[in-house]
C-alpha cells in the first residue's frame, strides 16, 4: 500500500474518487524540514529461533520500489521483496550477524544492522549506566528508575539515540511536600553507548509535572537537540555548571518557590548547553496560579509544534487549572528567541483560563500548513492566538483522531469536572459532537481502531458503557471497570503490532488484541522481566514506530532498570506503508509523549482497516 501526500497530509484515494479529499491538514512537505531517516534496519529472533528482518519504506521510494536482504554480504531472499518490508530468515547460526537492505531502484542506499551474538528473543537490549544511591537532606536513601524517554539522531548518523529521563525513588507529586533527588537525563546509542549525561540538579524538583524534555533538530543541522527547564546547578553532559553551583532554594518542606528559573538548549552529541535564557513563563506570584503552596504553578507542559509550518519550534507551557501560559521559542544555532506569548490572563482571553490537560496534542487542526496546540479543553493557533475554548475545564487524557475521509480532527477527551465526563469535539472548531456526561472525575479515555465491523476508531471510556463506535453507537458492553484504570479493554496505550490494519492495546508489560466477537482482549506479547511507569498510567518509557517497518516498538526498562529493552515485533504482515515518522503529526506525537501523563501516538490521518479495498497509485491493498 502507498500512502499519497496530497495537500500535505499522508491520505488515502479512494479508486471510486475522482478528486483529492479535502485534507485536514495542509503541511507543505516541499518546505517543511524533514529529518534525514536511513532505512532502519533490525534484526530479532523470533520465539522458534528464526530472525526476523524489517526495514523503512520512505516517501522518496518509487511506488514499485522492491528490496534485496543480505547476511554477512550474502543475498538470502530468492525474489525481489515488494510487498512488504519484512523478511525472516531461517538462519540459527551463533555468533554476530550483519544484516542489510538495498533497494533495487539503482540508488546506494544499503543500511545494515549487526545483530549480536546471543541476541534475546524479541527484543534489542540496551545496557543502562544506572545513576549510584542518593541520599536525601534527612540521610534518607533514594535510587533511580528508568522512566520517560525519547527518540532523536542527535549525533547526525542517520539513526536514532534514545534520551531518557532518570526519576529517583522520592520523586513527587506537586500536590505533596518533600524532597526529591536530581532529576537525570541520559542519551544512548542502541547498542549502549552513553553519549552524554544531563544533571539537572537540587533546583529541578522531580515528578512527572516537572520535567519536560523536547527532542528535536530545532535549528535544522542535522542533529537534534534537547531543550528543557534548568536552574542554578545544573550540570550539562560535559561537565559544566549552568548558574550558581552553591545554590540552593528548596524550602523547609522540599518545595521551589524561589531563584531564577532558565531555559536551556543542549547540543545532541556532547550534552553540552548551547544557550540559557529566563524561562518563560515565569513564576510571578504563586496565587495567581491558584494555590499559594507551588502546586498549581510548578504545573508544566512542552511541546514539539511547526509553528510557521517549515521548522519545529519548542513550546514551554505553564499552568492549566487556572491562569495557563504558553510560549514559543526557536532555535535557530545560536539564539534562543521567543516567537510568541499566549496568557489566559490577558484582555479577552478570560475563556481559556482553566482549561488545560495533563498533556496536550500538536497538529494543523484549521488546515493553514502550520500547527496548533491542543492544549487539553481549548486550543492555541499557531500565531499563539486563542482559537477556541470548550470551557469544559481540566482532563487526564486527550486523543487526536481522523475520520476516514480525513476531512477534519477531533478530539476525544475526559473531564475531571464531575460534569462533562467524556466528550468528542471537532479540533479545529471545538463543536462538541456527542457527549457522555458524568458526575464522576473521569480520568481515562481512550480512540483506537479495534473492531472492523465499524467504520473508523472506537472510542471508551469508563463511562461510555462499553466501546462505541465513531458516531457514538454501543458496540459492546463488555466493559468491567474494577476500578477507573483497570478494565476489561484497557485505557491506557496503544500499539500497532500484529500485522494487520487494526491497533493492539498496551498496558503495562502486555500487548493484547480486542476480539470484537467477545468484547475482551486476548494477550499477544508479554514483556517479561520488565515493568512500567508512571503507577496507573502504566506507560513504557515509549512506543511509537522508531525503527524496521510501519509497525511501533515498545521501549520497556526492566526491573531493576539496569537495561532498556526495544522489543520489535517478528509477526509477518502482508502490508507496506511509509514510516508513520513522516507524518508531522505522528512525529510530534513521539516528542511529546513524554510530558506529564502520557499519551500513545497517533497518525494525523485514519489508519486502519477501512482502507481495505482502496486502491492508491496502483497499489490495492488487501
Amino acid at each position: 500500500m502507498y500512502f499519497n501526500r496530497i495537500a500535505g497530509c499522508l491520505l488515502c484515494l479512494s479508486v471510486s474518487v475522482t478528486t483529492a479529499v479535502q485534507a485536514q491538514a495542509h503541511y507543505d512537505f516541499e518546505n517543511m524540514q524533514k529529518e534525514k531517516l536511513n532505512r532502519g534496519v533490525v534484526a530479532v529472533k523470533d520465539k522458534d529461533g528464526k530472525v526476523a528482518v524489517s526495514w523503512r519504506y520512505l516517501s522518496s521510494d518509487p511506488e514499485n520500489q522492491s528490496f534485496d536482504v543480505y547476511r554477512d554480504g550474502r543475498k538470502i531472499n530468492g525474489r525481489p521483496i515488494k510487498d512488504a518490508t519484512f523478511f525472516i530468515d531461517d538462519y540459527d547460526g551463533p555468533g554476530a550477524v550483519e544484516y542489510s537492505v538495498r533497494s533495487l531502484s539503482g540508488e546506494k542506499d544499503a543500511s545494515s544492522y549487526v545483530m549480536p551474538e546471543n541476541a534475546p528473543h524479541g527484543y534489542i537490549d540496551i545496557p543502562l549506566d544506572k545513576p549510584e544511591l542518593g541520599v536525601d537532606p534527612f540521610g534518607k536513601e533514594y535510587f533511580y528508575s528508568a522512566n520517560d524517554a525519547s527518540i532523536g539522531d542527535m549525533d547526525g548518523d542517520g539513526e536514532f539515540e534514545i534520551i531518557l529521563k532518570w526519576d529517583p525513588t522520592n520523586s513527587h507529586d506537586n500536590a505533596h511536600d518533600g524532597f526529591t533527588g536530581p532529576t537525570l537525563i541520559d542519551c544512548y546509542k542502541l547498542d549502549g553507548t552513553k553519549l552524554w549525561r544531563i544533571d539537572l540538579g537540587e533546583n529541578i524538583r522531580s515528578g512527572a509535572h516537572y520535567t519536560q524534555f523536547l527532542v528535536s533538530d530545532f535549528d535544522g543541522d542535522g542533529c537534534a537537540e534537547l531543550i528543557c527547564k534548568t536552574a542554578d546547578g545544573t550540570m550539562d553532559g560535559t561537565g559544566r555548571v549552568i548558574g550558581d553551583r552553591r545554590a540552593d532554594f528548596r524550602n523547609m518542606k522540599g518545595r521551589i518557590i524561589a531563584g531564577p528559573e532558565y531555559l536551556t538548549v543542549f547540543n545532541g552529541k556532547t550534552g553540552e548547553a548551547m544557550s540559557t535564557v529566563q524561562y518563560l513563563p515565569e513564576r510571578g506570584e504563586l496565587k495567581d496560579w491558584g494555590d499559594s503552596y507551588a502546586n498549581r504553578s510548578e504545573r508544566y507542559l512542552a511541546a514539539v509544534a511547526y509553528l510557521d509550518g517549515v521548522k519545529p519550534s519548542a513550546v514551554m507551557c505553564r499552568g492549566y487549572y487556572t491562569r495557563s501560559v504558553l510560549v514559543a521559542y526557536d532555535w535557530d544555532g545560536n539564539e534562543l528567541k521567543v516567537r510568541w506569548v499566549f496568557d489566559s490572563n490577558n484582555p479577552g482571553c478570560g475563556a481559556y483560563a482553566g482549561q488545560g490537560n495533563h498533556n496536550l496534542r500538536v497538529a494543523d487542526v484549521d488546515a493553514d500548513g502550520c500547527d496548533e496546540i491542543i492544549y487539553g479543553q481549548m486550543a492555541v493557533d499557531n500565531d499563539g492566538s486563542g482559537l477556541y475554548s470548550t470551557g469544559m475545564y481540566h482532563g487526564d487524557a486527550i486523543h487526536l483522531i481522523s475520520d476516514i475521509d480525513n476531512e477534519r480532527y477531533y478530539v476525544w477527551g475526559c473531564h475531571e469536572n464531575k460534569k462533562d465526563g467524556t466528550s468528542l469535539r471537532d479540533a479545529g472548531t471545538g463543536k462538541v459532537i456527542f457527549q457522555f456526561p458524568s458526575d464522576k472525575d473521569i480520568g481515562r479515555c481512550m480512540a483506537a481502531d479495534i473492531d472492523p465491523n465499524h467504520p473508523g476508531v472506537e472510542l471508551w471510556s469508563p463511562n461510555t458503557g462499553g466501546v462505541r463506535s465513531f458516531d457514538g453507537v454501543l458496540i459492546s458492553q463488555t466493559m468491567e471497570f474494577k476500578s477507573e484504570v483497570s478494565a476489561v479493554v484497557p485505557v491506557n496505550m496503544a500499539v500497532w503490532w500484529d500485522g494487520d490494519l487494526l491497533r493492539e492495546l498496551l498496558d503495562k508489560n502486555v500487548v493484547s488484541k480486542y476480539d470484537w466477537t467477545t468484547g475482551e482482549c486476548v494477550p499477544l506479547a508479554v514483556f517479561d522481566g520488565c515493568m512500567w511507569n508512571n503507577g496507573t498510567k502504566a506507560n513504557p518509557c515509549l512506543q511509537g514506530d522508531i525503527i524496521g517497518d510501519w509497525r511501533e516498538e515498545v521501549l520497556m526498562r526492566t526491573a531493576d532498570s539496569g537495561h532498556l529493552r526495544l522489543y520489535v515485533t517478528t509477526i509477518p504482515t502482508e502490508y507496506r506503508f511509509h514510516t508513520f515518522l513522516e507524518d508531522p503529526a505522528y512525529r510530534s506525537s513521539i516528542a511529546n509523549q513524554n510530558v506529564a501523563y502520557n499519551q500513545p501516538t497517533q497518525p494525523g490521518f485514519y489508519f486502519g482497516p477501512d482502507l481495505k479495498g482502496r486502491k492508491f497509485r496502483g497499489t490495492k491493498v488487501k
